[in-house]
């Protein structure tokens, strides 16, 4: 099993609320993780509800859970019976003690609070992401982009096996997972989601994408919002400031997993992924993934002017801003429009994240570094 940056923080939230929830996609390693703590506890209980038996257990869910009571109850996958939740508030109510319930879920806080009844005061959500670079072997960055986080395609005995796991992944999601939404329709979804990985990236025009899909903008904005609420698209919304130059303000879309991406392209191998159009884009989608799984309280955006000036990331955390500019490059350049945004934005330190294996100062105040270094440089400066 991996180690995973989110079990301190997950234990250390078991001694404070009542309810701890843990969100993320599928197989992105909840339930691993999530049986791994319990294994540390005395009195605990874990339900699959994907699974009949641990569903027939709940037909009288008050009994049931009221018979578990004093032990640490997991309930997975919790979006298949939202029902649930006004009777895990009552019970929580009742006991009035911390450490009661933690719940695991394929769908972000908001998506679940549309069909439950709000915990609420009660509740802390801890977000899960696929792996991350600092919970592997960070020498194996290759690999790592190419397969991407989800533990089995990462862990597959070959490219070969991990593009089979990930177009199995893909293939559930749409014909399987999908169903627990209303008005989604599997193919619908299947040629939006590998229009996003040809434009990973880049602006959404919901207008243009609906005409390519003989669907109106709307359709295409439900679609596109249900992707990032159950973890597959990372969406990214402009940097706002008050520069007085006229904004980009159309959102930034990225599938959210660099070997779905690949798949969803049909790419195999590290080698092709290189030397395909959207490498570029595939790298800033590592380093913000990755930087969102370090700094959860953190808020990211891109920067863009009409006149060109642009910063593919701006992190806000603890009062600092930070701009960062991915290039996917060992011996990365910045543009006249990169120099530009850092000019507009004033950042309290500006870094050019590359995929090397060891950073150098680039000119005053711009430092070039790797994934790794980033994260470091955030930490120290912060």
């Amino acid at each position: 099993m991996f180690t995973r940056k989110l079990q301190k923080d997950i234990e250390k939230s078991l001694q404070n609320f009542p309810v701890i929830g843990i969100i993320g996609p599928r197989q992105c390693g909840k339930s691993t993780l999530a049986k791994h703590i319990l294994s540390t506890k005395d009195n605990a209980v874990y339900l699959d509800l994907e699974r009949a038996s641990d569903l027939a257990k709940l037909n009288d869910p008050e009994t049931y859970i009221s018979a578990q009571k004093g032990k640490l109850i997991c309930i997975d996958e919790i979006q298949r019976k939202p029902e649930l939740f006004p009777l895990i508030r009552s019970l929580v109510d009742e006991g009035g003690e911390n450490g009661q319930f933690m719940i695991l879920g394929s769908a972000s806080r908001d998506l679940l609070r549309q069909s439950s009844e709000s915990l609420a005061g009660r509740i802390v959500y801890k977000q899960l992401y696929p792996l991350i670079l600092s919970e592997i072997d960070n020498n194996d960055l290759e690999k790592y982009i190419a397969r991407g986080g989800f533990p089995r395609s990462y862990l597959a005995e070959d490219d070969d096996a991990s593009m089979e796991w990930r177009e199995s992944f893909i293939t559930t999601f749409l014909e399987r997972d999908l169903l627990q939404w209303r008005n989604f329709t599997p193919s619908l979804m299947g040629r939006l989601w590998q229009m996003l990985a040809h434009n990973n990236g880049q602006t959404i025009n919901y207008s243009t994408f609906g005409n390519s899909l003989g669907v109106t903008s709307v359709t295409v904005k439900n679609y596109i919002d249900l992707l990032e609420s159950t973890f597959m698209v990372l969406v990214l919304r402009p940097y706002l400031s008050n520069t007085g130059k006229r904004l980009v303000k159309a959102p930034k879309a990225y599938v959210a997993d660099s070997g779905i991406t690949a798949a969803l392209l049909q790419i195999s191998s590290f080698e092709q992924l290189v030397g395909h159009p959207v490498w570029g884009n595939i790298w800033e989608q590592v380093v913000l993934s990755n930087l969102k799984a370090h700094f959860p309280k953190a808020q990211f955006y891109f920067y863009r002017t009409n006149h060109g000036a642009e910063m593919d990331i701006v992190m806000k955390y603890k009062q600092k801003v930070f701009a960062i500019e991915c290039k996917a490059s060992v011996a990365p350049k910045l543009t006249r429009g990169n120099f530009n945004a850092i000019e507009d934005i004033k950042p309290d330190r500006a870094f050019v994240a590359a995929p090397v294996k060891e950073g150098w100062k680039m000119t005053k105040g711009i430092d070039v570094v790797s994934l790794s270094e980033l994260i470091q440089n955030i930490k120290i400066n912060s």
